[in-house]
C-alpha cells in the first residue's frame, strides 16, 4: 500500500535494510538474555515431550502406549498454558509496567525448575503425573510471559530479535537431549531443573529503554501517560457499558447515539487525551527505535503484545 518497495529503495525515500544490519542490531543483551531463558522452557518443551515416554517406561514399567498417554498430557497443556503467560504479562504490564513482565516471566522460570527439581524425586505414578502436569503448565506459560517482552527490545529489528530468542529454544533441546543421553534420568531432570532456575536471574540484567528494570530504574514519563490515558478510556467504556445496558436509563434526546449520553462527574477525555488499547490480535507499539536506541512517541503506547 505504500508503493513499490523497489522505487522507493532507489530513490532513498524508503531506508535499506541489510540481513547483515538486523542481525547485528537484533543481537543485543537483551536479546541473548531472552534467548538463554526461552531455551530455559521451550527447550525444555521439547525434550520433555520424547523424555516424559521414555521416563515413564523406565522409571515405572508403563508400557509404550501407557507411557506415550503421559507424554501427551503434557503436550496438550500448551493449548492454553503458552496462552496465559501472555494474558498475564498484559495485565501486569497495564499496572506495573515493564517490571510486572519482567517479575512474571522470572516467578514463572523459578516455578518451573523447582517442579523440575520435584517431578525427578517423585516415587509414586500419580505424583509424577500431578507434577508433571504443574510444571507443564508453568514452562509454557514462561513462553508467553517471554515474548510479551520481545517486541520492547526493537521495534526497528523485531523480526530478527524474535527469530533469535525462538532459536534459543532449539539450542536448549540440544543442550538437554545431551544431557538425557549421558546422565542417568534422575541426574539429568535435576541438571535441568538447576539451569531453568539459574535463568530466571538473568532477568534481573534486563535493560529496556524507556521502560523500568525489574529491580531499579523508572519508566519514562511518556510512557507512565500512555498508560493512564488507557486505564481512563478503559474506565469510559465500561460506565458507558453500564449506563447503556441499564434498563431504566433514557436518553434525553432521540437523536443521540447510544453510548454518547453524559455521565456525571464524568468528563470525556479529548481525543488527544486518548490512546489505543490493546486489541484481539493487535499489538501496540511502544516505542520508535532508532538503531539500538529507542525514543518513546506520545502516541506510540506499548500496552499489549498479544
Amino acid at each position: 500500500p505504500m508503493g513499490d518497495y523497489s522505487e522507493m529503495k532507489k530513490n532513498g525515500s524508503m531506508d535499506r535494510i541489510f540481513f547483515t544490519t538486523s542481525l547485528r542490531s537484533g543481537a543485543t543483551r537483551n536479546t541473548w538474555i531472552l534467548f538463554i531463558q526461552y531455551a530455559c522452557c521451550f527447550g525444555v518443551e521439547l525434550v520433555m515431550n520424547n523424555a516424559s515416554v521414555l521416563y515413564f517406561n523406565a522409571r515405572f514399567g508403563l508400557d509404550t502406549d501407557q507411557a506415550a498417554t503421559m507424554g501427551f498430557i503434557y503436550g496438550s497443556m500448551n493449548i492454553f498454558a503458552r496462552a496465559l503467560g501472555g494474558l498475564y504479562s498484559d495485565k501486569l504490564n497495564i499496572k506495573m509496567g515493564m517490571r510486572g513482565r519482567l517479575w512474571l516471566q522470572s516467578i514463572l522460570l523459578v516455578s518451573e525448575g523447582i517442579l523440575i527439581i520435584v517431578f525427578a524425586l517423585c516415587n509414586t505414578l500419580p505424583g509424577a503425573v500431578v507434577t508433571m502436569c504443574m510444571f507443564s503448565l508453568f514452562t509454557q506459560s514462561s513462553e508467553g510471559a517471554i515474548y510479551g517482552v520481545v517486541p520492547y527490545v526493537s521495534k526497528l529489528y523485531t523480526g530478527s530479535v524474535a527469530g533469535f530468542v525462538g532459536s534459543g529454544g532449539n539450542v536448549g533441546s540440544v543442550v538437554y537431549g545431551l544431557g538425557f543421553r549421558s546422565l542417568s534420568y534422575r541426574n539429568a531432570f535435576l541438571m535441568m531443573g538447576s539451569i531453568v532456575i539459574a535463568s530466571s536471574f538473568l532477568s534481573i540484567f534486563i535493560d529496556i529503554p524507556c521502560h523500568a528494570g525489574m529491580l531499579w530504574g523508572e519508566d519514562n514519563n511518556a510512557v507512565i501517560q500512555a498508560r493512564e490515558r488507557y486505564l481512563r478510556r478503559r474506565q469510559m467504556q465500561h460506565i458507558a457499558a453500564t449506563v447503556n445496558s441499564d434498563p431504566g436509563h433514557g436518553g434525553s434526546d432521540d437523536n443521540s447515539e447510544p453510548g454518547n449520553d453524559a455521565v456525571e462527574g464524568v468528563t470525556e477525555p479529548r481525543e488527544c487525551d486518548t490512546a489505543p488499547g490493546p486489541t484481539s490480535g493487535e499489538g501496540v507499539d511502544v516505542t520508535v527505535s532508532l538503531d539500538s536506541h529507542q525514543i518513546p512517541t506520545d502516541n506510540e503506547v506499548p500496552l499489549s503484545s498479544a
